[in-house]
């Protein structure tokens, strides 16, 4: 791209201050990090800190740029963002290479091809689109299970933001000589005032914006460029004003400490996890704002005292490192020792190694980087640089992904007869599983293990009430000899794997209408609002279209005593059904564990007593569904913990294969394993026949 130049006739007179090195900003950068880092290690929650973060590097970037245009200098864009990148990716190198060997040693196998993804997205600074296309919560209380990636979504924001803002600066050079021609007797307008409007423009935008997504997707925004656009544009446009606002030495005391104040408090006061990055950005980038307009002081009780001292500025220094180190060392410190939030004095651990690690990758790498003068020489050679920096990860990243598909390759490859699954635990199987078989799904594979369902309902199937909007249905048969409504939760869809296969085979359709974590019954306290009015919702489809039966999970497991009980209000919830001649078909609920079962068989091997929960921790000893015998006409009952548990044991690998896909669902692979058992029980308790 070729360098704008603005027009030696339409040099403003530079209102822009001559550049200098700003302690207060890096002290308040200082603070901003250690916002970030203290709220992650001990309260678990965000703080407001990475937006003072996103309105500093704004508010610098403009600095530069408007210097550049009011002098008349060439804006360079190329070089620029060669400079920019050449600058950042090397630490951004070593963290990541970092992250990936405690991968390799800490993480197990079925996180890797996710991490290996977010390698990918971080280095090309689309982390923030990856977040948000999984939904990730990032102010999940509980880290221990998080990626050690997950912080680079700011980095991705702000890579993304470097690109853009050099092209806002370009147009104003090209628009503001243009304007000077257009209207010769006019009032010329100057490049700050040109840009006054253009980040004005974009602050309204991106605000109104922001409000609207947080509100009614508020787990995507926060991760979503646009919704954030605001807080880089009131950075630009603090940048843009600071020379005409000269607020006196009693002021500046005030606002300095204000500001600082509000800082500190915003995480606090605010539910800033589940409201950002709406109007409520506002109060950490306006109290950052004024903290600079504060700039110097010159008192001794000015809050630039405290931001101008040595440790404050030497944490600023280190601030970018200090920022890419400090989750992983926390996500890796959880993992290991298999905590879910750190103590003081742990936490305080994890701070310090963070900040040596800061330390040494702030003078080993990117001083060294800084001074070197051979890239800045010539553009090309800033690209061969950066191009470098990408293949030092690229290179262990492509292997890995190559071996992890060699691997899935391998395994989906065996025989089936060595990988039985429950029929290894029917009395006519014989002999034992082969030993040397792979189980079976490949760990990368563990996140497909959700049951299939076809598709969304059509036709007469297609709900009229909105909470049942997520209506699915397995393709119609072309004869329909039985339609079967399933009702609750994600355990209910669990066993979709086998029903439907069964339900095409004899010509059945089905309709699902499931919620997570809501079981289906009666409406009672001891559920969700939302749960409540969904099921109300669920039963009356019921009642409307009539079909011959409703599958439910008639029983509910806990990780913790009382391991299994009855469904709240079950009885009650189905007896309308019975009542107008439906059949219900009650399953009896699977093992809910305080483990995720095959990252133990990963970390432990699948003989571990670890990964093999006793029977009498996982189901109750007698089951819930005896209490339901006798007590509704046409309610049909189905208990397959037989080909779940096996010798007083629940394990996490039968036959092979791993039963669970966490702590708690059963994998699709494991319950395809049981159609011949499932579907002989199922026949068998309800009466129906074979055709």
């Amino acid at each position: 791209m070729m360098s704008t130049r603005t027009s030696t006739r339409s040099v403003d007179k530079s209102t822009t201050p001559e550049r200098g090195f700003r302690p207060e900003v890096q002290g308040l950068r200082a603070l901003a990090v250690l916002m970030v880092a203290a709220y992650h290690i001990w309260l678990g929650r965000v703080s407001g800190g990475v937006d003072v973060f996103l309105l500093i590097s704004a508010f610098l970037l403009t600095l530069s740029f408007t210097r550049k245009l009011e002098a008349g200098s060439p804006l360079k864009l190329l070089r620029h963002w060669l400079h920019v990148f050449k600058r950042l990716l090397p630490a951004v190198v070593v963290v990541l290479l970092g992250v990936l060997l405690a991968t390799w040693a800490f993480i197990p196998q079925s996180r890797w091809p996710d991490v290996l993804a977010e390698a990918w997205a971080s280095l090309f600074y689309r982390q923030n689109w990856q977040l948000a296309d999984n939904a990730v919560d990032y102010y999940a209380q509980d880290h221990s299970g998080a990626s050690p990636l997950q912080h680079f979504w700011s980095l991705s924001v702000q890579g993304q933001v470097f690109v853009l803002w050099p092209l806002v600066f370009a147009a104003v050079a090209l628009l503001q000589p243009l304007l000077a021609r257009l209207f010769p007797r006019g009032r010329t307008l100057s490049h700050r005032s040109l840009l006054f409007v253009a980040f004005g423009t974009v602050f309204l935008a991106s605000l109104v914006f922001s409000i609207d997504q947080t509100a009614n997707n508020q787990e995507y925004a926060y991760f979503d460029t646009r919704a954030r656009l605001w807080e880089f544009a009131l950075g630009s446009l603090l940048a843009l004003a600071l020379p005409y606002l000269k607020p006196g030495r009693r002021l500046r005391v005030f606002l300095g400490w204000a500001g600082i104040s509000a800082m500190l408090a915003c995480g606090l006061v605010l539910t800033v996890d589940r409201s950002f990055p709406g109007f409520i950005a506002l109060w950490p980038t306006l109290a950052a704002a004024a903290v600079i307009v504060a700039g110097q002081s010159n008192s001794r009780f000015g809050a630039d005292r405290l931001l101008s001292s040595r440790p404050l500025v030497l944490v600023g220094n280190n601030s970018y490192a200090l920022y890419l180190w400090h989750w992983p060392v926390l996500v890796f410190f959880l993992l290991v020792s298999g905590t879910t939030a750190p103590g003081l004095l742990q936490g305080l651990g994890i701070m310090a190694a963070s900040m040596l690690l800061a330390i040494g990758t702030t003078r080993f790498v990117e001083e060294p980087m800084r001074r070197w003068k051979w890239p800045d020489v010539r553009s090309w050679r800033a690209a061969v640089v950066i191009a470098a920096c990408g293949a030092l990860l690229a290179m262990p990243v492509t292997v890995w992904q190559g071996a992890i598909a060699a691997e899935d390759a391998a395994i989906a490859g065996q025989p089936k007869e060595m990988t039985p699954g429950a029929a290894a635990l029917s009395p006519e199987f014989v002999g034992q599983p082969a030993q040397e078989a792979m189980i079976i799904p490949a760990p990368a594979a563990m996140k497909d293990e959700w049951a299939d369902i076809d598709g969304l309902c059509t036709g007469d199937n297609v709900p009229s009430d909105p909470l049942l909007q997520g209506c699915l249905q397995n393709d119609e048969p072309d004869v329909v000899t039985k339609r079967i409504v399933v009702l609750g939760d994600s355990h209910a869809q669990q066993y979709m794997a086998a029903l439907g296969p069964i339900a095409k085979q004899h010509g059945w359709e089905v309709v699902t209408l499931l919620k997570g974590s809501c079981r289906f019954g009666a409406e009672t306290t001891e559920r969700t609002s939302e749960c409540n009015e969904f099921n109300k919702a669920s039963a009356n489809y019921v009642m409307e279209h009539k079909p011959d039966a409703v599958f439910t999970v008639a029983s509910l497991t806990h990780a913790d005593a009382p391991f299994e009980t009855e469904v709240p209000g079950y009885l009650d919830g189905i007896k309308p059904f019975t009542d107008a001649g439906i059949d219900v078909v009650g399953i009896r609920d699977n093992p809910r564990f305080s483990i995720n079962m095959p990252e133990c068989v990963q970390k432990k091997g699948p003989d571990s007593p670890d990964c093999k929960a006793p029977l009498e921790e996982s189901l109750a000893e007698s089951s819930p569904l005896d209490d339901y015998v006798g007590k509704v006409d046409r309610l049909h009952l189905m208990d397959m913990s037989d080909f779940i548990c096996e010798q007083g044991t629940c394990p996490a690998v039968v036959g092979n294969v791993y039963v669970y896909k966490d702590d708690n669902h059963l994998t699709k692979t494991y319950v395809q394993s049981m159609i011949p058992m499932f579907e002989e029980r199922l026949l068998a308790a309800t009466g129906w026949s074979r055709s």
